[in-house]
């Protein structure tokens, strides 16, 4: 008698789970497009530990003269991780109506990608001694205080130039909505509606001194960024989706499970500022 295995039965009748690369799955994802990825993760016991130099001086030395042993600080970063997770319950005739599939695949890829964005930004320190979800980029300690933008961009002028001094190549900039909207409201003079960003009948392009600026709901309003993606390391994992008709058997219903393993720590905090948005300027 053969015997019936998931093998070779249709596909509703085995459970699967399928591995996609996170740019093919969550593209948008903040931590792909400003993070440096340093390695992948599976598991609550992984991290990854980043190596980095600390520069030492170098110097002049006269002709013939010995030259000095210098001694680079050679340090690590140690990069935790969380996992996100989104579980849907459907009946099984929902499940296969035609068209059911691509609008799940598209949702989950809309939840999964706003979590992990809050996360990356956002995310509360976690309370010693746990160490996972990791801190969000604003929360982790350090980073440059550039100030409060309020009727003209000299504030960022100034933080850039701290930054620089620093050694910072700002890649990004990352901005709330309403932030960006209070930066398109500056005028170029007290009697002119001419924004200082372009803002007008045509949207202003989003460049701010010639950085990308990414707008995101995931900041906190009223707050900007300012991203050197060399000083954050990130370690990511695939986003895993799994399908499954025995967790509500009884029901005759489907489980679909899609969970993503991720986390970021800055290396270097002294090159990441922090900028606030007066947003009752230019209103």
């Amino acid at each position: 008698m053969a015997i019936t295995t998931t093998v070779l039965s249709e596909r509703a009748w085995s459970p699967d789970v399928t591995y996609h690369t996170p740019g093919d799955a969550v593209p948008d994802a903040l931590i792909l497009q400003t993070s440096t990825v340093a390695g992948d993760v599976e598991g609550d016991a992984v991290a990854v530990r980043c190596a980095y130099v600390d520069d030492a001086n170098a110097g002049f030395f006269a002709e013939g003269e010995t030259i000095t042993d210098s001694d680079p600080g050679l340090a690590e970063v140690t990069v935790f991780t969380g996992k996100i997770a989104q579980l849907i319950r459907l009946s099984r005739e929902q499940f296969s109506h035609a068209g059911t599939s691509e609008q799940l695949a598209a949702s989950v890829t809309r939840a999964v990608t706003r979590a992990g964005n809050s996360a990356f930004i956002s995310q509360v320190a976690p309370t010693p001694p746990a160490v996972t979800p990791p801190a969000g980029l604003i929360n982790v300690d350090d980073l440059i205080s550039v100030g409060t933008v309020t009727d003209n961009l000299d504030v960022l002028v100034d933080g850039l130039a701290t930054l620089a001094t620093n050694y910072s190549v700002p890649t990004h900039i990352l901005l709330a909505p309403d932030a960006w909207a209070g930066l398109q409201r500056l005028k170029t003079g007290i009697d002119t509606n001419v924004s200082l960003l372009g803002a007008g009948t045509t949207e202003a392009q989003r460049f701010l001194f010639n950085l990308p600026v990414i707008v995101d709901p995931a900041v906190p309003s009223g707050t900007g960024i300012i991203i050197d993606k060399t000083a954050i390391v990130s370690a990511v994992g695939p986003v895993m989706v799994a399908t499954s008709e025995h967790a509500w058997f009884s029901a005759d219903s489907i489980a679909i499970r899609c969970t993503w393993r991720f986390g970021a720590n800055i290396v270097r905090p002294e090159r990441i500022g922090l900028f606030t948005v007066d947003l009752e300027e230019g209103s």
